[in-house]
Order: structure tokens, then sequence, then C-alpha cells
């Protein structure tokens, strides 16, 4: 991520960062989630966060097997399903602020193992 972030700044100002705080690999979370903050912090601009179901409208999250991470309205659970659909993620053309919060903490579903 820094390299990635080296580059970024060659072309860009980044004036804030949005970002999936999870569910998903615990590793992927916290890695991201401290470069992501450590990085906002030295440049004070501001981390904003959303679970990953923003990317995939709504659909239930792959975890391992046939366990998936699945969202009722502000509940995120984890269980074994057959889904009905896949989600597929994008990003959208314009990210909402709104649909952000300031609390940037990782969505650990998971203890660590």
């Amino acid at each position: 991520m820094p390299l990635i972030f080296k580059e970024i700044e060659k072309d860009y100002q980044v004036l804030s960062i949005f970002y999936a705080k999870g569910p998903g690999s615990f590793m992927s979370i916290k890695v991201s989630y401290v470069f992501l903050k450590s990085y906002a912090l030295v440049k004070n601009i501001p981390l904003f966060a959303t679970d990953g179901f923003y990317f995939n409208d709504n659909a239930p999250i792959k975890a391992l097997g046939k366990m998936f991470f699945i969202k009722e309205g502000d509940n995120i659970t984890f269980d074994k399903i057959t889904p009905k659909r896949e989600g597929v993620f994008k990003l959208p053309k314009f990210l909402k602020e709104e649909d952000f919060s300031l609390n940037s903490l990782p969505l650990y579903i998971l203890p660590a193992v």
C-alpha cells in the first residue's frame, strides 16, 4: 500500500480516505486499517469507513468453505448458507460521504485464530 499511495500522491492531493472496514480476512482488515489510519493521522485528513456490503449491493460475502457473512438491517452475522446470489463488488461512480462514518475501527465478526 505504501507504494500505491506514493504513486497516487504524484498526481493527486489526498484530502480524505474512504474504505471498507470489513467483514473479511482478519489480517487484511487489520493491515489495511493500520496503514490507512497511520496515513490519515500523518497527513491530518479524515478516514471514513463503511462495511463491505456497501460495495456489493448487500449480498452475502464469502468467508470460508460454505460460510458467509450476512447483513440483515444493521446486524452482520456469520452463517453456513447457500446464497441465492453471489455479490459482485464494484466501486460506485460517486461515494456519498453520508453513507460513511468517522468510526473507522475494523469490523471483526470472527475472533482472531
